[in-house]
């Protein structure tokens, strides 16, 4: 799976730059996405905006890392297209993960 990192501040952010996160690929979503949480130990943005789809694998991926987060870390995501934040609410994720509009949204937000 493929992420551009970069930093504002004291936040890690990770573009996700794969449109599906579904059962094929969301292992080695998980995998990586767990190296980079457990590397930054720190406020992680994880910007979805080039994501179409996520299927229930990929929300347990979600789910895997996040539980991997220290305690003074925070996974939280960006840029969730409509499609995307439609699976969030259907299946109440939206309650688990914060959700922003935007990456500016996000930082402001946890600055």
């Amino acid at each position: 799976m493929r992420f551009e990192e970069s930093k504002v501040g004291n936040l890690f952010i990770a573009k996700v730059l794969e449109s599906r996160i579904t059962a094929d690929v969301a292992p080695r979503f998980k995998q990586d996405l767990i190296g980079f949480v457990t590397k930054v130990k720190r406020p992680v943005i994880l910007d979805l905006s080039d994501v179409t789809f996520i299927d229930s694998s990929g929300l347990g991926a979600l789910i895997g890392s996040l539980k991997v987060m220290s305690d003074d870390g925070e996974l939280v995501l960006c840029g969730a297209r409509e499609s995307v934040a439609g699976m969030f609410k259907l299946t109440r994720m939206n309650k688990v993960f914060r959700m922003f509009h935007s990456v500016e949204d996000a930082v402001s937000a946890l600055s």
